[in-house]
């Protein structure tokens, strides 16, 4: 019985073996990507991203039995798992940039505002986070050299970067795999594509339904329906099935290293929080797709490649800073200082992330368009001009409609970057205070900001509601108590606080959201969120990383990202830097 039992395993690995070569091979043969005919020897790695899942969180998530193939991993002693600290800002432009280039300096926050220029940045627009990855990767090689990079915000010098905003050669996934991967996917996995379609439906009209729920409770978050709903089904269901494929046939082609970024935790997750239902039930769905790649890896090893698992940063339980005092911050600032403020209005933040995604959409549609035949063309062409009329206008490259405004807020979450546009060079304390009198002693005592943070010569100013904290590079001195005593790790904050306030395009003044010592650690977020990240307090300063135990990598040094370049540079590269 044991000879019969293992010759049926066997069998039954053959046939898998089998299925999973001819199909991957035929793919990579139609779409002109088939594998190089040397044989690798460098060994491969992979990073699946779960976006903004914190290390605290992901426990939670598989004790409830949400991620039961993670599990099954830590428990068989495959993967081990670790906490690490991402730095301040929380955000994930910035933790990418350290990650795959080792360099994440000069990235404030997600928003930020360009004084010279009186241009508004945000990473998730394309030409803004070209120009972010032409500066920080310039004299460095990213740790996806001759690899690929799917659905990212950095492409780590991957030579095939599909979904991803910074790329520098930026193509449409669909122009890239010549217009018809999708049609051979759709051939090749018929089950796979009815459930595509079938998810898709059901996500769409499970979310309409439970937005119409929570629009009829008081006081809860009111979100833009018909273009969120529908990016939530593309980033759900549709982007995570084409990247979980992409990676698999990577695996096939043999690619040394592969990059993904799992983001709809995050999307979900801020607007109902970290552990709610819906949160976990994405990551359940998530914990599927991984479980392909990895049994892709396993069962086809033209390669042999190393597996990681991560997140960028966490989350904190948040209440908005217009729900608490009844005004955002860009009103109150209005009220100190008697003059016009531009910034996002509360919901203005959920809609541009909306449209942002909706844009990537209609460009991909417009590519799918070009390379089908004219009768299916019309449908595709259909569907963009039904999403092209629910978009807003959008304004001439050499409009900017924030330079009427005299004071500029852009905040990210806990963190909020204040711009006084009376100059174009950074201003310091003194003249804020010269100008604005009122302004920094109600900020300060504000209950909802816990740290006010700006300039005076070599100086960086870390106002606390009850003591001050100036640092420069040779020292620190504390008058009154230590702002930063109730955290964890008030050094490293503190190091990282001067770096960022010494950022070229930070702030004049630079606000974090007061926090809670204690559990459960709820900030201030100065956007419209249930959970958030970008600054200090709680989860969102630490993420999880699994990695096979034979690697040497220790999470507990890991302070920030640039320190996971150096060990993937010299694990797979042979060099921190070359």
């Amino acid at each position: 019985m044991a000879w019969m039992s293992q010759r049926i395993i066997d069998l039954a690995d053959s046939l898998y073996d089998l299925y999973y070569t001819r199909k991957y091979k035929t793919l990579s043969h139609q779409l002109g990507m088939s594998p190089s005919p040397e044989a690798p020897t460098r060994q491969g790695f992979i990073i699946l991203q779960i976006d903004a899942l914190s290390y605290k969180d992901l426990l939670t998530a598989t004790e409830g039995g949400y991620m039961p193939y993670l599990t099954r991993l830590c428990r068989r002693g495959e993967l081990k798992l670790g906490r690490w600290r991402c730095g301040v800002p929380s955000t994930t432009p910035a933790v990418q940039a350290g990650l795959m280039f080792g360099n994440s300096f000069d990235i404030p926050s997600f928003r930020w505002y360009d004084k010279q220029t009186g241009q508004p940045i945000v990473c998730r627009i394309p030409h803004h986070a070209q120009a972010m990855q032409q500066r920080i990767s310039a004299g460095r090689k990213g740790i996806l050299e001759g690899g690929s990079s799917y659905v990212s915000i950095m492409d780590g010098g991957a030579r095939l970067s599909l979904l991803t905003v910074s790329a520098l050669n930026r193509h449409h996934f669909f122009e890239s795999v010549r217009g018809v991967g999708l049609l051979l996917l759709f051939c090749l996995n018929p089950l796979r594509v009815g459930r595509m379609i079938g998810l898709s439906m059901w996500e769409y009209l499970r979310d309409v339904g439970l937005s119409i729920w929570r629009l009829l409770r008081k006081g809860k978050l009111r979100r833009p329906q018909a273009l969120y709903s529908l990016s939530q089904v593309i980033v759900n269901v549709v982007f995570r099935e084409i990247q979980t494929f992409a990676c698999m046939l990577d695996i096939y082609r043999g690619v040394p290293a592969i990059y993904t970024n799992y983001y709809g935790y995050d999307e979900v997750a801020h607007h109902f929080g970290s552990t709610n239902q819906e949160a976990l039930r994405v990551l359940k769905g998530i914990d599927a797709q991984i479980r392909q790649i990895d049994q892709m890896r396993r069962k086809y090893q033209r390669r042999s490649y190393d597996l990681y698992i991560l997140s960028d940063h966490g989350l904190t339980p948040s209440q908005s800073f217009q729900e608490a005092f009844g005004c955002s911050l860009a009103d109150f600032i209005a009220q100190q200082t008697g003059r016009e403020v531009w910034d996002e209005r509360p919901g203005e933040a959920e809609k541009r992330t909306s449209v942002d995604q909706t844009r990537v959409i209609l460009e991909e549609l417009e590519s799918i368009e070009a390379n089908l035949s004219p009768r299916s063309a019309r449908i595709v062409r259909a569907a963009r001009r039904y999403l092209a009329t629910r978009m807003p206008p959008i304004w001439p490259e050499d409009w900017d409609l924030s330079r009427r405004r005299d004071i500029v807020v852009r905040s990210s979450g806990s963190l909020a970057h204040v711009y006084f546009n009376v100059t174009p060079r950074r201003m310091e304390l003194s003249e804020i205070a010269l100008l604005y009198p009122e302004l920094l002693p109600r900020l300060v005592e504000h209950p909802g900001i816990g740290l006010v943070i700006g300039r005076e010569g070599d100086d960086v100013v870390v106002m606390g509601p009850k003591g001050t904290l100036t640092l420069n590079e040779r020292q620190a001195r504390i008058r009154g108590e230590d702002p930063l005593a109730t955290l964890a790790d008030a050094s490293l904050a503190a190091e990282e606080l001067r770096q960022m306030a010494c950022f070229p395009h930070s702030g004049d003044l630079i606000l974090l959201g007061a926090w809670e010592p204690h559990p459960p650690q709820r900030v201030i977020s100065f956007e419209n969120q249930v959970a958030s990240h970008g600054g200090l307090g709680g989860e969102q300063l630490y993420p999880f990383i699994l990695y096979a135990d034979h690697q040497e990598l220790n999470p507990d040094p890991l302070t920030n990202a640039c320190k996971l370049y150096t060990f993937f540079r010299q694990t797979y590269h042979n060099s921190p830097q070359s």
